[in-house]
């Protein structure tokens, strides 16, 4: 099984500039305690991420209310993982199909605070925008485009900073930064989230319309420029016992090749007996990075007679470097994980999958579908899935398949589906193909009248609907299969 944490050791390329606003000396403290403590032979992190690291920093105010105690959390335990994590290079195995050198040579600046008052472009279409609908702007929480209305009783969404409720905070305040699986961008996320926006679903709650959670890109340097402002969205969701919600993440970036870095952070606890079905579309500029993580813990106790199950459905076209770090852990016994995706790269630009699924008690259950298209001869798709079923998760039934569509002679896809079994009474499989279209499909479109352009557009949109068609809301289906139409026909 691949290592999934990067060695210790530091790079020496050259380092791009940092900007930042105010100075603040709260993580160069930290370093000067920390140097006194660790002998000089073990080194910290490159010095890249330090200055990266301080200028988020300097960036942010400090929580002044005790409400954002949770968020003060966060920052604070990301700030020390960053002291002895370098940045990840070709040599790291988790990132050895995937170049992040776009992101490290630019200049890297945080977003300027605090975000507009309007956006020139809306945020959402009329039809969901009437649905219980929360704004995200450069990482910020902002009031205009979002519409909290129509909540049950006892729900919140928002900002942990309006939250009126003080056993709200602690609840989430129990849960946050107890993840050991992040990697650098998780801590990157950690030290420059502005805000941390919670959807919170007390017990035996059932959330009728879906949570729109739309985050928007504003700030962004032209294409060909070095610049490269960088934001921090951050989102909890926590379902309680029984509860259920389907919750839905659209990433949107300007109009234009504008270029800049996204790096969100979702966190996802769900009770016991509880229900999450999560969409996600990423539609970002294709000059643009985005490096999202999802973290996902299901609990369920041994004398449950409702299942705990989550279920992600993503679709990603966009950015030029698109990557998605997903962390499934089934931490009780009957509990449901269901995983599609599809991915497209139809210009120059990486689509990257790396996901991790860890069954530990038994009767878990598990299906994971990854398709990807690669219609560009520099374009690459990866997908590295792990799952691993531990020894107490007996009569486990995981399921694991992952489908290639290229499109282009020099069209790249490197595919590791990994399953590591150390239970003795499990049904397991995963299995891979990669193929282009075959010509018997489109000679029975021709032998019909249909040019071969038009078949070749069918037959590609046909393979990608398997996913699409799962997307648990009509309005999310429809705005996706005409992103992909548009894929297929830029005129």
């Amino acid at each position: 099984m691949a290592a999934l944490a990067f060695p210790r050791h530091v790079h020496t390329a050259p380092r791009p500039c940092f900007f930042s606003n105010t100075p603040k000396a709260k993580l160069r403290t930290r370093v000067s305690v920390q140097s006194s403590l660790t002998p000089p032979q073990l080194g910290f992190s490159d010095p890249f991420v330090l200055e990266l690291a301080e200028a988020l920093e300097d960036s942010l105010s400090s929580p002044s209310s005790p409400k954002l105690s949770p968020l003060e959390k966060i920052r604070d335990v990301s700030s020390e993982t960053l002291l002895s994590t370098p940045w990840p290079s070709r040599k790291d195995e988790p990132f050895r199909f995937t170049d992040t050198s776009f992101i490290k040579n630019s200049k890297i600046y945080p977003v300027s605070r605090p975000p507009p008052q309007s956006l020139d472009a809306p945020l959402g279409s009329s039809e969901d925008t009437q649905l219980p609908h929360l704004a995200v702007v450069d990482g910020h929480i902002v009031d205009f485009g979002s519409n909290l209305s129509g909540l049950p009783d006892g729900v919140y969404v928002g900002s942990l900073s309006n939250a009126t409720s003080e056993s709200l905070v602690k609840r989430v305040g129990e849960f946050v930064s107890n993840f050991d699986w992040g990697d650098l961008f998780w801590s990157i996320n950690g030290v420059g989230a502005p805000d941390l926006a919670v959807v919170y679903v007390p017990a035996g709650c059932r959330v009728e319309n879906p949570v729109h959670l739309t985050y928007y890109s504003v700030e962004a340097s032209d294409e060909g420029s070095n610049k490269l402002p960088v934001s921090n969205p951050r989102v909890f969701v926590l379902v309680e016992k029984g509860g259920e919600v389907d919750i839905v993440e659209e990433f949107m970036g300007g109009d234009g090749n504008r270029c800049y870095w996204a790096n969100p952070v979702l966190e996802v606890v769900i009770g016991e007996g509880g229900k999450v079905r999560h969409s996600y579309v990423q539609n970002q500029s294709p000059c643009a990075a985005h490096i999202k993580w999802t973290s996902v813990r299901q609990f369920n106790p041994i004398f449950q007679e409702a299942e705990s199950s989550y279920q992600l459905v993503e679709v990603s076209s966009g950015g030029k470097l698109s990557r998605h770090n997903l962390h499934v852990q089934q931490l009780g016994p009957d509990t449901m994980t269901e995983l599609s995706t599809l991915h497209l790269a139809f210009y120059e630009q990486t689509q990257d999958l790396h996901s991790r699924l860890v069954l530990d008690y038994p009767r878990g259950s598990s299906r994971q579908l990854h398709k990807c298209i690669v219609a560009n001869s520099q374009g690459q798709a990866v997908f590295d899935g792990n799952v691993k079923v531990n020894r107490y998760a007996q009569q486990t039934d995981a399921g694991q398949l992952t489908r290639s569509l290229l499109l282009e002679p020099r069209a790249t896809v490197n595919v590791k589906p990994n399953l590591q079994i150390i239970a003795d009474d499990v049904k397991c499989s995963h299995g891979a193909a990669i193929s282009d279209l075959e010509e018997s499909q489109l000679f029975y479109f021709q032998a019909r009248g249909i040019d071969p352009k038009t078949a070749r557009k069918a037959l590609v949109f046909s393979f990608g609907a398997e996913v699409v068609s799962q997307l648990p809301n009509s309005f999310v289906q429809k705005k996706v299969k005409n992103q992909i139409r548009e894929l297929l026909d830029p005129q």
